[in-house]
């Protein structure tokens, strides 16, 4: 496989000059001796002129003759080279991709919305000329592919996983990276250099989203309640503690049993407890 090959074509200006030149004697024979003969330089000059092109700073230019590759020009001017040449413009400057949200399964089904977005330039301007067919179209649809891998290899969350260590929603550094790696992968083949790819959209699919958000309020919900009462049973158990030692009251079992109930209803309730004032005794 021929590689990317960087040559120097001659200097524009001076070429410039020696056109010029030339049609001023041109012009020049025509006027002093009649003769028509000198319009016979008017292919020639054409063909000089072919020869001239511009490089812009972040371009290059890909020079073929007659289907052979002979060089890629990248340094910025003004130039001149065989005017047979045919020349290919490939934009060295970085580009952004932001790709369509895509719909997909993770790696238990889940179905999900993603996009990613993607930074990347042409680093061999042969690969990207020659050895793919559309290098930009080649990018769009490598890094949709890449996307679908990469969210068929982790789950979502680990809600039905829990021995997950790394997901989509928690890993973002790893699976980023990861993406990075599968896009530069198969990038190269094109001869794009990938600067930055990561994860621009993440969110369960529509059909799924409102069961998934219950399920997520659910679990916090489950979460809080679980603190709420560990934080109960410690300022019960530190209640009964306190009143025993300072022999404020005696406990037995049923007021023991009939106390917990009540703080436990008062500390873990959502509502404000209405007080009941007893005027008997506890077992009245």
């Amino acid at each position: 496989m021929k590689e990317e090959k960087l040559i120097k074509p001659g200097n524009g200006y001076s070429m410039l000059l020696v056109l010029i030149v030339l049609i001023a004697g041109m012009f020049t024979g025509i006027g002093m001796t009649k003769n028509p003969v000198f319009l016979a330089m008017v292919p020639l000059l054409i063909l000089i002129m072919r020869g001239f092109f511009i490089v812009n700073p972040n371009g290059s230019k890909v020079l073929v003759l007659f289907g052979a590759y002979k060089g890629t020009v990248k340094e910025n001017g003004f130039f001149w080279t065989n005017p047979f040449y045919t020349r290919q413009k490939i934009s060295l400057r970085a580009r952004n991709f932001d790709s369509e949200r895509v719909k997909v399964n993770d790696k238990i089904g889940n179905p999900i919305m993603i996009n990613v977005i993607l930074v990347w330039q042409v680093a061999d301007t042969y690969k990207s000329a020659f050895d793919v067919d559309n290098y930009e179209e080649f990018v769009r649809v490598q890094t949709d592919a890449a996307v679908r891998k990469l969210a068929g290899s982790y789950p979502y969350d680990n809600f039905d996983d829990e021995e997950a260590e790394l997901t989509l929603r928690s890993g973002m550094d790893e699976v980023n990276e990861a993406l990075e790696n599968e896009i530069t992968e198969r990038l190269a083949i094109a001869g794009i250099k990938v600067m930055e790819a990561r994860i621009g959209y993440l969110a369960y699919a529509p059909e799924i989203a409102n069961a998934m958000l219950k399920r997520q309020q659910a679990v916090a919900i489950v979460a809080a309640r679980k603190k709420i009462v560990e934080g109960a049973v410690g300022m019960v158990e530190d209640a009964l503690t306190q009143l025993s030692e300072d022999d404020i009251i005696d406990f037995d079992d049923d007021k023991k049993a009939s106390m917990v109930s009540n703080l436990m209803v008062v500390l873990c309730g959502d509502k404000e407890a209405i007080p009941v004032v007893n005027a008997g005794t506890l077992n009245a």
